[in-house]
C-alpha cells in the first residue's frame, strides 16, 4: 500500500526552518556586508545539509526547504515577466501581527521566461536520490492578492483580465521545470481556504474581488495552465489556512469549494490542513472522486514543536476513511514549517521529530 510516486504515504508540504548560518547570511546580504554569490554559497551548504536530513528521518522527496526565499510566494510571483515586488503602507495581517509591508504589482503583460527557480529545482535534483520536489504559488493565489490598482492600466483593463496570460505563463513554468527534470510541483495556494471563512469573503470583497465567481474562474485558470502537464509529472496543491510565526488567517471547513475544488479542478493531490477545529470535518472528502486523486491529511501541525500522540494521529486517519478510501489517503504536516523567511515558533529538532514520526505513522498504517 505504500506509493512510489508522489505524493507519497509520508509526504511535506515544502518549508523548512531556515538554519542559522542562512539567517545570518540573509541579514548581512540587506545590508551590503556580503555579496549575492557569498550568499549563495551558504544557501547552497546549508541546503545540502537539510536535503541529507529528510534523507535521514526516512522521506521519499526532497525540497529546498525555500531556503532562497524570503516569501513562499512573492518571490515567485516577482520572478515573473512583468511583475514586480513593491512596498505598502501595510502588511498582511494575521491573528495578532501582520508580515512585512510588502506585495506585488503588474506592471507589464504576465510571462514565463528565464525564471531563477528552474536553477533552484536543478541544485536539489543534483543533491539528492530521493524524489526532487518543486513548490510554488498557484495562478489563483497571485489574483487573490493583488491589491486594488495593482494592475497597470498600460497592461491590462483590470485584475480580471490578467487570467489568460496567467494561465500561459504557468503552463510555461509547467514546461520549464518538467525540462529541467521535475516530475514533483505543487501549487501552494490561501485563496480556496479564504472562500471557506466569511471574514475573508467580505474582506475580498472590500478589495473589489467578484468573490460570487472566485471558484469558477479560478478552476479555469488553473486547469488552462495544467493543460501543459506531461503524463509523468505529478502536479499537487496545498490548501493553506495562512501560515506566519505560527498564527493563521482563515477559519471555516472545506465545504464551500469542496466540490469545485476536488472534483472540478484537474490536480493530481491534494494537501488540506486539518491540525485544528478551525478546518471543520472531513465530510467534504466525500466529493473526491474515486480513482487516482490523492488527499495528503495535514494532521500534524508545524505550528508548535508538540508532538501529537501516534495514536491520535491514526486515528484522524480513521476518520476521513469515512469518506475516502485509505488508498486515496496520505499523511503530512498542516502546512510548511516556514512560509516566511521568519519561520513558526519550534525547533528545528521539533520539525525533524515531526517528519519522523509521519513516516513511521505512515509505515504502521500504509505498511513499508
Amino acid at each position: 500500500m505504500q506509493r512510489t510516486k508522489p505524493p507519497f504515504r509520508a509526504d511535506m508540504v515544502g518549508s523548512l526552518l531556515r538554519t542559522a548560518p542562512v539567517k545570518q547570511a540573509r541579514a548581512q546580504r540587506e545590508k551590503g556586508a556580503i555579496s549575492a554569490a557569498q550568499l549563495k554559497e551558504v544557501e547552497d551548504r546549508e541546503i545540502e545539509k537539510i536535503i541529507k536530513k529528510q534523507e535521514e528521518v526516512g522521506l521519499k522527496l526532497a525540497t529546498d526547504g525555500e531556503f532562497r526565499r524570503a516569501w513562499w510566494h512573492f518571490d515567485f510571483f516577482s520572478m515573473l515577466d512583468g511583475v514586480e515586488l513593491y512596498d505598502l503602507d501595510h502588511g498582511i495581517q494575521f491573528q495578532g501581527v501582520q508580515t512585512k509591508m510588502q506585495s506585488i504589482k503588474v506592471t507589464k503583460k504576465i510571462g514565463f521566461s528565464n525564471h531563477p527557480m528552474i536553477e533552484h529545482f536543478k541544485f536539489v535534483k543534483a543533491h539528492t536520490k530521493l524524489t526532487p520536489k518543486m513548490c510554488i504559488p498557484a495562478p489563483s493565489q497571485m489574483h487573490f492578492r493583488l491589491e486594488p490598482g495593482a494592475v497597470a492600466k498600460s497592461a491590462y483593463a483590470d485584475r480580471d483580465a490578467i487570467f489568460d496570460d496567467l494561465a500561459m505563463a504557468y503552463q510555461g513554468a509547467i514546461k520549464a521545470f518538467y525540462d529541467a527534470g521535475c516530475r514533483y510541483l505543487q501549487f501552494d495556494d490561501c485563496s480556496w481556504a479564504y472562500l471557506c471563512s466569511q471574514e475573508e469573503l467580505k474582506k475580498a470583497r472590500e478589495r473589489g474581488l467578484d468573490v460570487d465567481h472566485l471558484q469558477e474562474t479560478y478552476m479555469r485558470c488553473i486547469n488552462k495552465a495544467l493543460e501543459a502537464r506531461p503524463s509523468d509529472m505529478t502536479i499537487t496543491t496545498h490548501v493553506c489556512r495562512g501560515n506566519f510565526r505560527s498564527t493563521w488567517i482563515s477559519s471555516g471547513g472545506y465545504e464551500p469549494v469542496a466540490e469545485t475544488l476536488l472534483a472540478k479542478c484537474n490536480y493530481d493531490g491534494y494537501f488540506l490542513e486539518y491540525d485544528s477545529d478551525r478546518a471543520g470535518g472531513f465530510e467534504p472528502l466525500r466529493f473526491l472522486p474515486k480513482g487516482n486523486k490523492i488527499v495528503v491529511v495535514g494532521v500534524v501541525t508545524s505550528k508548535s514543536g508538540r508532538l501529537e500522540p501516534r495514536d491520535d494521529v491514526k486515528r484522524r486517519i480513521e476518520e476521513a476513511t469515512k469518506y475516502v478510501a485509505l488508498d486515496q489517503l496520505c499523511l503530512s504536516p498542516q502546512c510548511g514549517f516556514a512560509s516566511t523567511e521568519e519561520g513558526n515558533v519550534l525547533a528545528e529538532e521539533e520539525q525533524w521529530a515531526k517528519l519522523r514520526m509521519i513516516v513511521e505513522v505512515a509505515e504502521e498504517v500504509w505498511g513499508k
